[in-house]
């Protein structure tokens, strides 16, 4: 049976790793106000960052699809790890040495699936460096000198050599512990005719990492001629590694994308390597597919879709590289951002173009992009006979849609009028005219319920998300948040989770029945089981004891949300805020309780015992004065 982590190594990993470190290594964040930060959600597409992280708590909260949770939830969910295994990757990061209880620990017994062939990955780009200085490398050296690349540079990129036997790899990982299961199923190993061998043999190797830095395949390059296999051989489909999703450079260039707004597509391994040794440190590769939705995603995190990002694509100008050229425009519109395209001279690739003409070249080639729509457009309009009236009203008829899709309006009016001038239609404005047209219709389809219409319901400000989301679990009925009451029973219970110094001790003596949304009556609960917000001022384990004292998931990600959504204040909240809210849910759960007791005496009528009358009379009576004295004296009346 396999060991259990001890709590208290767990506590430490959950301590020592930060949240925004850990979700920036994924997406870029930004100031969200409060001490929050915010980005575009890696759970659901979405156009405006709804993704919210709270690095005091230590806790991240999805306005949109209403994903939530800690560190440890969120590499769980991302990258579909089991707790043992998201625990032994952070500790791993973290430096830290974890016990394991029931027996003690058995490495390659204990650990979880995903954490092993981890293990090996970076167990076979070791040595494959290694192998890089050996003889039988030379050629490998040699190709890479010839393109420009120094031992300085292979070391930066991590690039090695898999020697020609047949089963050295195998051999060394299985001395490491790895059974023949595991490297089969890595991709690292595949089955020979008496047992498993090197699926690379005599290649130069390039380790293919994911956006956290972990290699999770590899690249590999045909040197010799007596090799049959293809130029460029991939590390097949595994549960590490998805061609579709993964970005070559992505680890190095991560931080430079979003520090700039810019990425760079590339084709090939040595071209990322031309481009950032030549100080396009931005640039990325799909891994032997096209680029695809997959790869949006990844790009769209990190550019976080503003108007002034740009994605620019380098294609040799020959006829397969226009070819990408116009499929990566199929896509343009999944970008908020610009499209650009950097077309290589004489069709050469950037590696080429770095070797011949030198680094400010490939940089050159950059600057020197194009919209892509521009090149699109051209691309359209050449198949057309322009000097018939017909080829111009059939070129107009397929080039205009692609000028009313471009996103920035004041281009878009310029297009137009390029447009008119590549085809030779004099009347100017009737091109315009038609542009405006379809992108109105476009628009006019959008608002009536296009493709992203159910998701631009939820992209807004998270007070907009709240209005139609329902109670959590069957507590009660979907809470009416335009209700003032449940307005500000809301705000006070993030005052108390998010700064319980403020609303201490008033908001312990609470009770239940201050809270008239039952959810949230649930949560004033946890935070009285968790020893209340006396316990909770400077106390890093005051929200954590809060989210476990949640009977269930649902009122847990309630928990999270709370702790995590932003206050209603454009300052940060004092005793003054605090107060204000306090005595809103007092005065309303007070005026909640008077409505009730004016039911009660109509019921009663005029034949009611005159004793209960003149209690529940004197109880209004006193309700009414309390309720006079919260108006007019605030704070100083609790």
């Amino acid at each position: 049976m396999a060991g259990r982590i001890n709590d208290d190594d767990v506590k430490a990993v959950r301590d020592a790793v930060p949240i925004d470190a850990v979700v920036s290594e994924y997406l870029q964040l930004r100031n969200a106000g409060g001490g929050n930060l915010k980005g575009l959600c890696p759970f659901h597409d979405e156009k405006s960052p709804s993704f919210h992280v709270s690095p005091a708590k230590g806790l991240y909260h999805c306005f949109g699809c209403q994903e939530g949770g800690d560190t440890v939830d969120f590499i769980m969910k991302l990258d579909h790890l089991s707790f043992a295994e998201t625990i032994e990757r952070l500790a791993s990061q973290a430096g830290i040495t974890l016990r394991y209880e029931e027996g003690g620990y058995t490495p390659g017994r204990q650990q979880g699936e995903r954490t092993r062939l981890v293990e090996a990955h970076k167990a076979a780009a070791q040595f494959y460096v290694e192998q890089l200085d050996g003889p039988e490398a030379e050629i490998a050296r040699k190709f890479l000198a010839e393109r420009g690349f120094d031992q300085a540079a292979a070391q930066h990129f991590g690039v090695g050599y898999s020697p020609a036997g047949w089963d050295h790899l195998t051999r060394f990982l299985r001395g490491r512990g790895f059974s023949d299961q595991e490297l089969v199923l890595s991709g690292l190993s595949q089955e020979g005719r008496r047992g498993p061998i090197d699926r690379f043999r005599g290649r130069l190797m390039w380790p293919i990492r994911d956006i956290a830095g972990e290699v999770v395949g590899f690249g590999a390059r045909k040197l010799r001629d007596d090799d049959n296999g293809p130029k460029y051989l991939n590390t097949p489909e595994t549960p590490l590694y998805r061609k579709s999703q993964v970005l070559y450079g992505i680890d190095l260039a991560k931080k430079e994308i979003a520090k700039t707004n810019r990425a760079v597509v590339v084709e090939g391994y040595t071209d990322v390597m031309a481009c950032h040794l030549a100080g396009v440190t931005t640039a990325i590769a799909t891994c032997g597919t096209s680029f695809g939705e997959g790869h949006i995603k990844i790009l769209r995190r990190l550019l976080m879709d503003n108007a002034g990002s740009e994605v620019v694509f380098t294609f040799d100008g020959d006829a397969a590289g226009q070819k990408a050229a116009l499929r990566a425009f199929e896509d343009d519109q999944k970008f908020a951002a610009e499209t650009s395209i950097a077309i290589t001279p004489g069709g050469m690739d950037p590696c080429d173009l770095r070797l011949a003409k030198g680094d400010a070249a490939v940089a050159d080639l950059v600057e020197a992009r194009t919209p892509l729509f521009e090149f699109a457009l051209r691309h359209v309009v050449s198949r057309h006979n322009l000097d018939t009236t017909v080829g111009r009203a059939a070129a107009l008829d397929e080039a205009a849609p692609i000028v009313a899709n471009i996103k920035n309006s004041s281009i878009q009016h310029e297009s137009a009028v390029q447009l008119a001038g590549m085809l030779g239609i004099l009347d100017t404005q009737f091109v315009v005219r038609r542009v405006s047209q379809l992108a109105r219709w476009a628009r006019e389809r959008g608002r009536d319920g296009g493709p992203d219409q159910g998701r631009q319901q939820h992209r807004g400000r998270p007070q907009a998300a709240e209005q139609a989301r329902p109670a959590p679990g069957p507590r009660g009925p979907a809470l009416n948040l335009r209700s003032p009451a449940h307005r500000v029973e809301r705000e006070l219970l993030k005052l108390a989770l998010q700064r319980p110094d403020l609303v201490s001790p008033a908001f312990d003596a609470y009770g239940a029945d201050e809270f008239t949304a039952p959810p949230y009556a649930v949560v004033r609960q946890c935070i009285e089981d968790a020893g209340g917000t006396a316990a909770g001022a400077n106390d890093s384990a005051y929200v954590p004891r809060v989210r476990e004292a949640a009977p269930d998931d649902t009122v847990r990600a309630m928990v999270t949300e709370l702790a995590v959504e932003p206050l209603h204040t454009r300052r940060d909240p004092d005793e003054a805020y605090a107060g204000v809210q306090l005595v809103a849910v007092r005065l309303a759960a007070v005026n909640h309780r008077v409505t009730e007791i004016r039911g009660t005496l109509q019921r009663l009528g005029p034949r009611a015992d005159p004793e209960h009358l003149a209690a529940v009379q004197n109880e209004l009576w006193v309700l009414q004065q309390y309720g006079q004295s919260l108006r007019e004296r605030g704070y100083a009346a609790l």
